[in-house]
């Protein structure tokens, strides 16, 4: 029994919803494919009759909502006939999008900045514009590149899987005349062929680093470090004041922890601090065994960030330079040091998709459930595609939703 729950865990996508989203699960690893332009083009048509017929029926926004909902995403994609279980539905499906909608933007209301690769890096510009476009003020264009950018390097520093960090290599920023945004970015670790996809939406978000997401997709549950769980707080609190304190003694305490693995770490008994011993078995999911931190580098950053005296963790994250090495360095000091531990829970988790049959998590809506099969199949049948083509898309919805 214990080997056919293994085997599901290693071959099922997991996903973390905030309970007033759909949520599910899907199978998908790292693809290098390319889509075929035929079917890119039929993508293009098909999705972008779908999302015409959501702005219609229910306004632009409500399109953020569904590009933000994983498992709506996931179905959306193998409707427009991409690999169900290929990490590539992320990519060419929002490719097809903005393609789609590229000259009808304006009329809709909906901006998509931001792609794969080299692209993602021009999101900033493309905001710049699409705000000048729409005159919005500079106050909120610079406040939606901010975020563009925060979003981006939250997914890259705060969740970490250690060894095998997973890389933002596409990022994509959709907001609305109202000012609402979206974001929806992917990860990859190469290394072990997997892939992370992240979801963002505005209404959403509290908090820029803690529990700001409406959906993370991985293919695995792991342990990594997970500091925009609430439960990392008191660790994101210390590593910031880290950095307001004198240099010498966290570069100290970083160079101790790197240099006596395996051993005891004795400290004074001062309030706040604790004696931890470091082996395989007590820190497996935060294990400095292997940790190398070049500490040139690393003192550099945190004589900036000193500098700059950032007012919370925020702050320190947006600070430029500052990434995944630096916050975990701070992390490791502020856990085994002063003993506050943030949290290895995978914000990835398994869930089902409009609610199970014995109402685990929770009862199936069938108004949610309907609505979304009718507004696909509109979608399907406003599309400028053939009759043989809109068949197919729509037994691929039957295929995926009954």
């Amino acid at each position: 029994m214990e080997s056919k729950k293994q085997k599901l865990a290693e071959s099922q996508f997991f996903v973390r919803i905030k309970s007033d989203m759909r949520t599910g699960i899907a199978t998908i690893p790292l693809d290098y494919g390319r889509c075929p332009r035929w079917l890119f083009e039929r993508m293009k048509r098909l999705a972008r009759g779908i999302i015409i017929t959501l702005v219609e029926e229910f306004g632009p926004d409500e399109v953020l909502k569904r590009l933000s909902d994983p498992i709506w995403f996931q179905s959306f994609g193998c409707v427009l006939g991409f690999d169900w279980n290929s990490s590539g539905l992320t990519t060419t499906t929002l490719g097809a999008v903005k393609a789609a909608l590229f000259d009808i933007q304006d009329k809709l209301g909906i901006f998509i900045c931001g792609g794969k690769g080299k692209t993602s890096r021009k999101t900033p510009e493309q905001i710049q514009k699409f705000g000048e476009f729409l005159s919005f003020s500079p106050k909120q264009v610079e406040r939606m590149v901010y975020t563009s950018k925060i979003s981006a390097k939250v997914d890259s520093s705060c969740i970490q899987n250690l060894y095998n960090p997973f890389q933002i290599y596409h990022h994509n920023f959709i907001f609305t005349k109202s000012g609402q945004w979206a974001v929806v970015q992917q990860g990859m670790a190469t290394e072990i062929q997997k892939a992370r996809r992240y979801h963002w939406l505005s209404t959403n978000v509290k908090d820029f680093v803690e529990e700001p997401h409406s959906g993370i997709v991985a293919d695995e549950r792991t342990n990594p470090l997970n500091l925009v769980a609430k439960e990392s707080k008191g660790n994101k609190e210390i590593s910031t004041e880290l950095t307001k304190e004198e240099p010498k003694t966290f570069l100290r305490d970083i160079e101790l922890i790197s240099g006596r693995q395996n051993h005891l770490i004795r400290q004074r008994r001062l309030p706040g601090f604790t004696e931890v011993e470091l082996n395989n078995v007590e820190f497996y999911s935060h294990s400095v065994l292997r940790e190398k931190f070049d500490l040139k580098r690393l003192k550099k950053i945190i004589n900036k960030a000193h500098f700059l005296k950032p007012k919370n963790f925020e702050g320190l994250l947006a600070t430029e330079g500052v990434g995944p090495k630096t916050i975990r360095a701070l992390s490791l000091v502020s856990e085994l040091i002063y003993g506050a531990k943030p949290s290895y829970q995978d914000p990835a988790r398994y869930s089902f998709a409009h609610g199970g049959k014995d109402a685990t998590p929770y009862p199936v809506d069938r108004d949610i459930y309907d609505k979304t099969i009718e507004i696909l199949e509109k979608g399907i049948q406003k599309s400028q595609i053939s009759d043989k083509e809109k068949d197919k898309a729509k037994y691929r919805l039957v295929k995926r939703f009954r």
